[in-house]
């Protein structure tokens, strides 16, 4: 009898035990799941454990088979992967939070208010602002540093352009520099940039007659800022650590769960790692070393290295500069500069040399091409690697104006085109002054260039446009800035849908970054990254604010509203 009830009690153990069901961390259920598969399907439910998906599906199906140390009910909410901005510049962003923020600044004086307050606040020894743009100002012209030598004449004052490709340097920064002697006496800096000077026309004092004169601005335009970056001070760590993760928070509150770093120096690279092994960067990151002598040697010693949630087995290399500065380089002038077109920043046989490096190493070049010259450029150079191995997804990072002859270049070699839709809609005011009406079919041609390939991934360049994702779904799918603007669609043939624009900072994402096994979507056995949105996920001709209500990197909740 009493053998009977003892087997009645372990029998009764373990109904009970199965009627628990399995045990997880977390099941989120009473939602809409999407897994962003190539099936399409929306799921009720998902539940993961130790950092890992264990299964998306019915509701019914995944509360009957799994208990879980947390229920979280999403209230039909959309459930998407995390997503990822394939393009953007954490510590360009860390530093412009530091600096004179001078994004949106209407006038040259706007410009001065803010610096002056800012130096009144911080008092530093330098100031650095980041982010003027002179196409918003009426007279849309290159401002001159007359201004800042008489406010600043005992500190140097850098002031960047929007895209990071021009900069304002006051005179007692240039005399610090040298940079006029190294311009002249180094081809490269001569080759890959440039120098504003304005013309004015004093009196000869022996003749009385005008003599025109060059007198510098102090603007610097891509290479030409080299000698004034390597003297720029920069700030101090511990700064920058916070700074960083101000950035990664705005990330997570988006949704954001990832960021392939476009360029990183090996300072960077361990500063990031100081935060990692602290626990205090979740974010993935997916790092583009800049090709320094350093971090080649960094790539020959390491091949693909690995730290937790950073991952390094690509190059950043810039091929031109940018349109907004003229620095792009363009296969005819400028529609508003007839004596210019642009120029390489790095010269075709320099290039040449970091694909070699890449090859043999095994990583992937991405390449900052944004003239159709230049584009057309690195789609010759990148056949090479494409006869040794087709699946190389080397990148080009912009591919802002493509001849349209060229198109078919991207899939002839195989390239990864990696764009960023909110370009489009903040240059749509004066991109066809720069290169003419005729190079538009070729400008911004996201949906073209994903039929070629077969896919796009898709960031924002932050600090240069904003972090929000949802921005980029607006100006990807309705080709409009969050103005309305254009009303009808800034070349509106080129937009994309929803769901592809969604797989771009997704699954696509995940591609492009040799990630696809981990992330990108919401399938078995992947990380558990994902997010939850305070609002549905649509693309609505009105640009509609959203966020994430709870944000997952691993399994482990990053981000919550609540």
């Amino acid at each position: 009898m009493k053998t009977l009830l003892f087997i009645s009690l372990i029998a009764f153990a373990l109904l009970q035990s199965c009627m628990k069901g399995k045990s997880v961390d977390v099941i989120i259920h009473n939602a809409r799941v999407h897994v962003m598969d190539d099936s399409g399907i929306l799921q009720d439910a998902i539940a993961f454990k130790d950092g890992k998906i264990i299964e998306v599906g019915p509701e019914r199906q995944i509360l009957n088979k799994y208990s879980a140390d947390e229920y979280i009910d999403a209230s039909q909410k959309d459930v998407y992967p995390g997503f990822t901005d394939a393009h953007g510049h954490i510590f360009s962003y860390a530093r412009q939070k530091l600096s004179v923020n001078l994004v949106g600044c209407k006038s040259f004086n706007e410009m001065i208010v803010r610096i002056e307050k800012y130096q009144s606040k911080h008092n530093r020894k330098y100031i650095i602002g980041r982010g003027w743009d002179q196409s918003k100002w009426k007279n849309n012209e290159m401002p001159t540093n007359t201004k800042l030598n008489e406010l600043f004449p005992d500190i140097p004052v850098c002031l960047f352009r929007i895209d990071g490709h021009a900069l304002l340097a006051n005179d007692y920064l240039i005399k610090k520099s040298d940079v006029f002697n190294q311009f002249k006496n180094n081809s490269e800096l001569n080759e890959g940039g440039y120098i504003i000077s304005k013309t004015h026309t004093p009196p000869d004092i022996h003749s009385h007659l005008p003599i025109p004169v060059n007198t510098p601005t102090g603007v610097f335009v891509d290479n030409a800022m080299n000698p004034i970056l390597d003297i720029l001070p920069d700030f101090p760590e511990s700064e920058m650590n916070d700074a960083i993760l101000e950035v990664q928070d705005e990330l997570l509150s988006y949704g954001v769960t990832g960021v392939h770093e476009a360029g990183l120096k090996q300072f960077e690279v361990q500063i990031l790692e100081k935060l990692i092994e602290k626990n205090k960067l979740p974010l993935n990151i997916y790092g583009m070393l800049l090709p320094t002598k350093k971090n080649i040697a960094f790539a020959e010693k390491n091949g693909h290295y690995k730290n937790k949630n950073l991952n390094i087995r690509s190059f950043k290399v810039y091929g031109d500069g940018a349109l907004g500065s003229r620095g792009a380089f363009l296969k005819h002038t400028y529609a508003d500069k007839h004596d210019h077109s642009g120029y390489l920043t790095t010269s075709l046989e320099r290039m040449k040399s970091i694909a070699k490096i890449c090859e043999v190493n095994d990583y992937q070049m991405n390449t900052h091409a944004i003239g159709d010259s230049t584009n057309r450029i690195m789609l010759e150079l990148y056949q090479d690697i494409y006869s040794i191995k087709p699946d190389h997804r080397w990148r080009i990072e912009h591919a802002q104006i493509v001849d349209p002859n060229d198109f078919k270049l991207f899939a002839k070699a195989g390239v990864f085109p990696s764009v960023q839709p909110t370009h489009a809609t903040s240059d749509q005011g004066w991109a066809e002054s720069r290169i003419g009406t005729k190079k538009l079919p070729g400008a911004y041609a996201y949906n073209s260039l994903m039929k070629q390939f077969g896919m796009i991934a898709i960031g924002t360049d932050f600090p240069v446009e904003f972090t929000d994702p949802f921005l980029t779904i607006h100006s990807a799918v309705n080709r409009k800035n969050s103005d309305g603007i254009p009303s009808e669609g800034y070349l509106a043939s080129e937009s994309i849908t929803l769901e592809e624009c969604i797989k771009g900072m997704t699954i696509w994402a995940a591609f492009a970054s040799f990630q696809e096994n981990q992330l990108g979507t919401l399938e078995k056995g992947k990380d558990a990254t994902l997010v939850i949105f305070e609002r549905p996920v649509n693309s609505s001709p009105v640009f509609q604010n959203n966020f994430a209500y709870t944000t997952f990197i691993k399994g482990k909740k990053v981000y919550s509203i609540e």
